[in-house]
């Protein structure tokens, strides 16, 4: 164990995290989501929920601040499950994360699938949130 690291990120996520770099993406994808079968990397993390995890990464991984669509979620196939209640989860992750209010961008569902084949990493979670998947994208660390 190391001092200030939370529980939640394994060393597994840890060093996909230090590996990736400016404009690579990792998923965050809840227990329903085909994760194994679209990753390119696949990091376990069943116990836990996305919003400990997404808390947890943001301390250490900085978003991109040179595109729009740094948090991706998947728009929801039915009306009924329009703005799902995690996405305010989402947000509230991010600003405090950023001090700043970071957009969330809804794409399609199969649009959603395919980028996520090309992310660096999928987290597969035990997240039960209905589009409880977000994907992130990775910026840079300025130097001082």
């Amino acid at each position: 164990m190391l001092k200030h690291i939370p529980p939640v990120l394994s060393p597994e996520l840890m060093m996909a995290l230090m590996k990736m770099g400016h404009g690579d993406e990792i998923v965050l994808a809840d227990g329903n989501f085909p994760a194994d079968s679209h990753a390119r990397r696949i990091i376990r993390a069943d116990g836990w929920g996305v919003i400990p995890l997404l808390e947890g990464i943001l301390h250490f991984l900085p978003i991109d601040t040179f595109v729009d669509d740094v948090a991706v979620v998947m728009h929801p196939v039915a009306a009924e499950h329009a703005n799902p209640p995690i996405w305010e989860d989402f947000r509230h992750a991010l600003r405090a994360a950023e001090g700043k209010e970071i957009r969330l961008t809804e794409i399609e569902r199969f649009a959603f699938y395919e980028r996520s084949r090309n992310a660096y990493a999928i987290v597969a979670t035990g997240e039960t949130a209905i589009y409880g998947n977000i994907i992130l994208k990775k910026g840079v660390v300025y130097p001082g």
